[in-house]
């Protein structure tokens, strides 16, 4: 039986050191080969019949292994995350630290747990200070025209909401894991690069386009990133700090929006998605109500 330790890092990152006994590889092992074995076709035999000893010469070891660490990994991962009621954000970052043949292997999961965020009255009296200097910046004065203007209107709502979202990411304390926020720095430089690669630019020429550097464009994304995952998670604790909910008649009204029968049912096998973003509505018009 496997056995882990524990080992708390910086913001809400937690590591956990994974020992597995070499039998349990084994056992893993001839599983993974199964199941690879199951879905093998070669002539002269079909699929889920061909011997063990043919198959061998078949199913490569890299392929087992690689059956192995995707099954095996992700049970374990699995019941710790049970047994110790931990709440990752995304995916962990694993690391295979010890894993040769007939030894005991040794893995590291990284985890991002969800940050605990301590939420106090004082934001609600923050955001009303927000709002005394906007009216304040409104306060009528002779020769200035007061007429009621629905965009001018919108356009202050707007700038009110960014006043208020600034405010509470400056005063609220909301650590992100470091890797959450690399991996999708990555992934959104990796995306960037391969549209410039379409429009047939070279990423300098790029970079010059825009008056940047590699490393103040990677500045750019990460604070954007981060304030992102932070603002979810604040906006996340008020909602539930303030028992913000989202009924069924509220997703019904959106599903009714949706003509084609196919796309309505599609949109109600993924109510959990709209629920999210109409609690994160609801919250945003609390904070202005304010």
């Amino acid at each position: 039986m496997y056995t882990y330790k524990k080992n708390s890092l910086p913001k809400n990152t937690l590591e956990i050191l994974v020992n597995i006994p070499r039998q349990d590889i084994k056992e893993a092992y001839e599983k993974s080969f199964f199941l690879l074995q199951k879905d093998l076709v070669v002539p002269g035999f079909r699929k889920g019949t061909v011997p063990k000893k043919i198959a061998e010469k078949n199913i490569k070891k890299e392929e087992v292994y690689e059956k192995l660490i995707q099954q095996l990994l992700s049970k374990i991962y699995t019941e710790i995350l049970k047994k110790e009621n931990f709440t990752p954000i995304i995916s962990p970052k694993v690391e295979l630290i010890k894993a040769k043949e007939d030894e005991d292997w040794q893995v590291k999961f990284i985890i991002a747990l969800k940050p605990d965020i301590n939420l106090t009255n004082d934001y609600k009296k923050l955001i009303k200070e927000v709002k005394a200097n906007q009216k304040k910046d409104e306060i009528w004065v002779p020769g200035k025209d007061q007429k009621n203007n629905p965009k001018e209107n919108e356009v202050k709502k707007q700038k009110l909401l960014n006043d208020i979202l600034n405010i509470l990411l400056n005063n609220i304390t909301c650590d992100i894991a470091d890797f959450v926020i690399e991996e999708e720095l990555n992934q959104r430089l990796t995306n960037l690069f391969d549209e410039i690669k379409k429009i047939g630019l070279t990423v300098e020429a790029y970079l010059k386009s825009k008056n940047l550097t590699i490393d103040q464009l990677k500045t750019e994304y990460r604070k954007e990133i981060e304030e992102a995952y932070k603002l979810e998670f604040i906006l996340l604790a008020i909602a539930d700090k303030e028992n913000i909910t989202v009924e069924k008649s509220d997703l019904e009204k959106i599903f009714a929006n949706f003509r084609n029968e196919e796309e309505r049912k599609l949109a109600e096998t993924n109510s959990y998605f709209y629920a999210s973003i109409l609690r994160k509505q609801k919250t945003l018009d609390y904070l202005l109500s304010l």
